[in-house]
């Protein structure tokens, strides 16, 4: 079985190193996601209709999200406990972005294009949250083929 009961998964609490650290991996981890964002906004502009950047962006940063919490809450295959704040709240929610999801929804109403900006709303949480269910139950299927791969070369 390779899904953990509830049970089974840690107590959330605050991460196991000293807050000043936590802080500058979450910011410097921020900086570099917004930065990455920012760059894929620039080499992929887009024009009116579909903010295709923005999704693509969002929906790949969450499909991240889930394979990272996979391999650190759930299975703790990574356990530095700055790896999450940095990567986690830090890049990745640098990367991913509801505000300029939230603005393009907005810019796409203000042009009377409701049709579009419904589609963008409704595909975009749709497709968010597929992608983290999708890339979290393929690493769960990665881990368990590389651990059975082990226990076989053994």
């Amino acid at each position: 079985m390779s899904e953990q009961a509830p049970q089974e998964l840690p107590e959330p609490g605050p991460p196991a190193a000293p807050q000043s650290r936590v802080l500058a991996a979450v910011a410097a981890g921020g900086a570099l996601g917004a930065l990455a964002r920012y760059g894929a906004l620039v080499l992929w502009p887009g024009g009116g209709g579909f903010p295709w950047t923005v999704f693509v962006v969002n929906v790949s940063g969450c499909a991240l999200i889930g394979a990272l919490m996979v391999l650190t809450v759930e299975r703790g295959r990574v356990t530095h406990p700055l790896v999450r704040p940095f990567l986690g709240v830090g890049v990745l929610g640098g990367f991913t972005t509801f505000s300029t999801y939230a603005a393009g929804v907005s810019d796409l109403l203000v042009r009377q294009e409701v049709l579009t900006a419904m589609a963008y709303a409704a595909v975009t949480a749709a497709a968010a949250l597929g992608a983290v269910w999708a890339a979290a139950v393929a690493t769960r299927a990665w881990l368990d083929r590389s651990a059975s791969g082990e226990g076989r070369a053994a």
